[in-house]
């Protein structure tokens, strides 16, 4: 969680941000307000004695519901907070009238407005995981079952992309008398420490033509990367230059800020990979790669290292940053703040949850990584062991002791449908292949991260419309 994950948390929040309101906005006729609710839970659900609650919100949409028998599509949360948007465009909300459905999301515990009175020290966090996620979705479905008049026989369908989506996938297989099935989308069901296969991916996906991808689009983003650390090591006045060219705000004298730049710039690189293609994205595929050999205004003078000048501008103009931040001791100050209003969006928590869970760290060691080396799995681990103090022997225990739980990638849960596209560095982790009858994975061509859950738009690409087409067919035989 340096800052490398810090701006892939933000691009995904402005992505998200982006997508709800454009789509809210752009709906036909009135804009029904969907209801928003609070759910009283137990903190500690595990705990019978233990009588402290917490208010967790959540939100419905019954405008396309027929009656008590209907069916409901519960929206699970993730790693963020939830609003209307979350009921009112995307992927459940866009089945629902079809289905004549319920719709209704709950967001995650500690993020968001969702958030337990006590702050986030650890004493408090000890009570964030996805178990205790999945025990709130279980008490939630019943109690909102009785609140929103939901009959015995409706079956209650789970919905969740990127972690939400293991949610989902969890949900169902921990709980299946109460949830019928469930949709995982980009779901990265497997936890793992050294997440090497993420820039591989990217790497790869640089190279898809259909997305605008070349092989020579791949060499010339290695040939930038290459250039940054050359000025890197060159002293102070190279420094100095890389500074003001990449608009970056900050020193470069201590290493540890190094390592964060790159893994930055790397995080900008593999964002552009995630998210290629989808409304809100500052940048795609096709127009980094313009950027990287050139291409843009047919500059001939322009060289790789330039392309990322540029790419690294158009970002952050885009998310409204004034420039690149990549300050060691400032991460970690951040996530060591355990005041909720000042943590971002739940990256405390989510530094947490990695270090107690999933581990998902991004690194670039491997010879066949395009980008620069830094920072290294142990730079990444250290944060576990500053912010929170836990070794990592302890989160390699942990991410062991997750896939134990829950089967890692092959979770034994029926009636579970995998939607994943291959452009996306998640799909390693996820279920690609069918697993039976009733676990059918899908595999979308060129499609990104969670981009088939996104509003539907006319200029989505022919195999995701047709991959949404499969979807809805594959749910309808669950």
């Amino acid at each position: 969680m340096g800052k490398a994950a810090l701006l892939l948390r933000r691009l995904r929040e402005h992505i998200q941000k982006f997508q709800e309101s454009s789509s809210l906005s752009q709906s036909l006729g009135p804009v029904v307000v969907p209801k928003q609710g609070w759910l009283e839970q137990p903190l500690d659900p595990f705990n019978a004695s233990d009588r402290r609650t917490f208010l967790q919100r959540y939100w419905v949409n019954d405008q396309h519901r027929t009656g008590p028998n209907a069916p409901v599509f519960l929206h699970v949360g993730g790693e963020g907070s939830l609003g209307p948007g979350s009921v009112m465009a995307g992927h459940p909300a866009a089945l629902a009238p079809a289905w004549g459905a319920l719709v209704i999301s709950l967001e995650h515990r500690f993020y968001g407005l969702s958030m337990p009175a006590g702050g986030l020290d650890t004493a408090q966090l000890c009570y964030l995981s996805s178990r205790h996620a999945l025990a709130d979705v279980a008490s939630a479905r019943q109690a909102l079952s009785r609140l929103l008049n939901v009959s015995a026989s409706s079956p209650w369908i789970c919905f969740g992309g990127s972690y939400a989506g293991s949610l989902a996938t969890w949900a169902r297989l921990k709980f299946p008398h109460l949830v019928f099935a469930a949709v995982a989308s980009s779901a990265p069901v497997r936890a793992v420490v050294d997440f090497s296969a993420y820039n591989l991916v990217v790497a790869r996906s640089l190279t898809q033509v259909a997305i605008g991808g070349s092989q020579e689009c791949l060499g010339a983003a290695s040939a930038a990367f290459a250039e940054v650390e050359r000025l890197l090591r060159a002293g102070q006045a190279s420094q100095a230059v890389l500074r003001e060219e990449l608009g970056a705000c900050g020193s470069l004298d201590l290493t540890e800020d190094q390592a964060e730049l790159l893994g930055a710039l790397q995080a900008l690189v593999g964002g552009t990979v995630q998210y290629n293609g989808q409304a809100g994205t500052p940048l795609s595929v096709r127009q980094l790669c313009g950027l990287f050999l050139g291409n843009q205004g047919n500059r001939s003078h322009s060289t790789p290292y330039h392309g990322l000048r540029q790419a690294v501008q158009i970002v952050l103009r885009s998310m409204g940053q004034k420039c690149l931040s990549f300050s060691r001791a400032e991460t970690v100050a951040h996530l060591r703040n355990t005041e909720p209003q000042v943590s971002g969006v739940g990256d405390r928590q989510w530094l947490y949850q990695t270090c107690t869970e999933f581990g998902f760290y991004v690194t670039c060691e491997s010879p066949q990584c395009p980008f620069s080396q830094l920072p290294a799995l142990p730079f990444q681990l250290d944060l576990c062991e500053q912010v929170f103090g836990l070794l990592p022997a302890s989160v390699a225990q942990a991410v062991t002791q997750t896939n134990s739980y829950y089967g890692g990638q092959t979770p034994g849960a029926t009636r579970v449908l995998f939607v994943n596209g291959d452009t996306d560095p998640w799909h390693v982790l996820s279920v690609t292949q069918n697993l039976g009858p009733s676990e059918p994975a899908l595999l979308i061509p060129t499609a990104s991260h969670c981009f088939d859950m996104a509003p539907m738009r006319p200029s989505d690409p022919p195999s995701l419309c047709l991959g949404r087409q499969v979807r809805e067919k594959a749910l309808s035989i669950l």
